[in-house]
């Protein structure tokens, strides 16, 4: 079989729909700016990312060179930096070919953002050969993508490859702090519609995306999400223009809790794809990929020794679990957090003693949230941590840690480096927070590029089965991968490993009653 066909042949397969409400975290949209154009932009005083920055009750440490090169936000160049105190919005920039549709912080740093973008290609074998197989066919042909994800080396080999698939594209990040600026500039350099930079405020953020919406000569027909803010924004905002939408492709947990909510209001008038739920995205981005980069957060952003130190993770799904077998692997003692009965029940099979999180929280070094939820770790919990107590999220969303209950005037911030606060007490206590609270591991490291190629070519293929999906296949709802993309994505990465796979014979597929190409498990089967 030929490649093209091979494409061909996993693009078409229906699924079971999913049905799963959850309340939705989403806030309503303020103070989005109408304006289109792209140089006269306006030029209003940038917000500081929090409030305490204004207050004298925030105080900023210098650091030593040593301590500024111990810590590298994902970059090399060490432009990451947000020490930029002019907002991008209010510059005028163009790239080499006098385009000016994008708004990224530095354009003149793309020499060092292509040179990460190839970097990260190396290990990204399966979103690659999928540019390769699919590149003369153009699947995407016509397709009009909003993108909103974090924005990173890895990223643009996703955002290239879509693009090499024929697609039009608007990105912005999902993320204030998870932005690589030189990578962001390669982009812009490479004629992409890119918003997006390290350090936005709340309003830049909200901005970003709404210049990838709505823009002159331009009507998205496909949103690719990471946390549902492309999608929320558009069906809050321009309802008309989301109407036109004919797919959305969703990676988050939070994202997909938002589309659930909106399907079971009936208010989801577009099909959906949940990725986040493939097998490949779960197994792969969720534990493996978190199992390294929860120890790289934190040696990055704190230099710290874990050999004997208390740990509690908030959360025993898939990054929960990826994040204890690293932590229980250097020497940590493992406390566990959970409400459903079967991961707790996992959780102590594997050795970890379930508890409440009152029961040991003032005696752990090190919490750690990953549920996806709201206020898990509350101001009641942060009273009663001991000194130096590092506090940081490893899920998607920035609200499993209440740090507004911690802008209150008896209490002072003081920034150590970037991505690092001690937040301090009355009586001297201080814990550490990290990232305010985000995505910890975009924020203060980065992932492996292997891990996000299977993520990517499964967003790829997402896209590309609900762009040319025939009308009445999906309905307005949310569809789970077919079982043999997540198949294909993962036959994409076994060259890597010199892997060479066992085919049934005639006789043993008649009788496990499969079809000797696959799909080989049924769409209930646990990995």
């Amino acid at each position: 079989m030929s490649d093209t066909i091979e494409i061909k042949a996993i693009v078409g397969n229906k699924t079971t729909i999913s049905d799963c409400p959850v309340t939705d975290p989403a806030s309503t949209v303020k103070g989005l700016e109408e304006s289109n154009a792209f140089i006269s932009r306006s030029k209003l005083d940038a917000k500081t990312s929090s409030a305490l920055k204004k207050s004298s009750r925030y105080r900023s440490r210098s650091l030593s060179a040593s301590s500024t090169d111990s810590y590298s936000s994902a970059s090399c160049t060490g432009s990451s930096s947000d020490d930029d105190d002019i907002s991008p919005r209010e510059k005028i920039q163009k790239n080499s070919n006098g385009n000016f549709d994008f708004c990224v912080r530095n354009i003149t740093q793309h020499h060092f953002g292509r040179r990460e973008i190839e970097i990260a290609e190396q290990e990204m074998p399966g979103i690659m050969a999928l540019r390769r197989r699919a590149a003369d066919d153009k699947p995407l042909k016509n397709a009009k993508i909003v993108g909103c994800t974090h924005i990173n080396a890895q990223t643009a080999v996703l955002i290239e490859t879509l693009a090499a698939l024929g697609a039009n594209l608007r990105w912005a990040a999902c993320n204030i702090y998870s932005t690589q600026n030189e990578v962001a500039a390669a982009l812009a350099e490479a004629g992409f519609s890119i918003f997006a930079w390290r350090g936005e405020t709340e309003e830049d953020f909200w901005w970003c995306i709404d210049k990838c919406v709505n823009a002159e000569n331009w009507q998205p027909n496909m949103i690719l999400d990471d946390g549902g803010d492309a999608t929320h924004l558009m069906l809050k905002k321009y309802p008309a223009m989301f109407k036109m939408i004919k797919g959305i492709v969703e990676e988050s947990v939070t994202g997909v809790h938002r589309l659930y909510q909106l399907s079971k209001a009936g208010k989801l008038t577009v099909p959906a794809m949940n990725v986040n739920d493939s097998v490949t995205k779960t197994k792969y981005d969720n534990l493996y990929s978190c199992r390294e980069s929860i120890i790289d957060s934190l040696k990055r952003s704190t230099d710290l020794m874990f050999g004997g130190k208390q740990v509690v993770i908030c959360g025993f799904g898939e990054v929960g679990k990826g994040c204890s077998q690293a932590l229980k692997g250097l020497g940590c003692v493992v406390y566990v957090t959970e409400i459903d009965p079967i991961c707790a029940l996992q959780a102590s099979m594997d050795g970890n003693r379930v508890v409440k999180l009152n029961e040991v929280i003032r005696n752990v070094d090190i919490v750690i949230t990953a549920t996806g939820n709201k206020n898990v770790v509350t101001r009641e919990h942060m009273d009663k941590m001991k000194n130096g107590c590092i506090v940081c999220n490893m899920g998607h969303s920035n609200t499993e840690i209440d740090v507004n209950s911690l802008r209150t005037p008896d209490l002072t911030w003081e920034k150590v480096r970037s991505q690092v606060d001690h937040v301090i007490w009355p009586d001297g206590k201080r814990i550490i927070l990290l990232a305010e609270g985000r995505l910890v591991n975009l924020s203060c490291s980065s992932l492996p590029s292997f891990v996000v190629s299977i993520t990517s070519a499964t967003q790829a293929l997402a896209l590309i089965e609900l762009f040319n999906a025939p009308a009445g296949r999906y309905k307005s709802d949310v569809y789970l991968l077919p079982k043999k993309m997540d198949e294909y994505v993962a036959s994409l990465h076994l060259p890597t490993f010199d892997a060479h796979l066992t085919e049934l014979t005639d006789d043993q597929a008649r009788y496990m009653g499969l079809n000797k190409a696959g799909p080989f498990k049924p769409n209930y089967y646990r990995y």
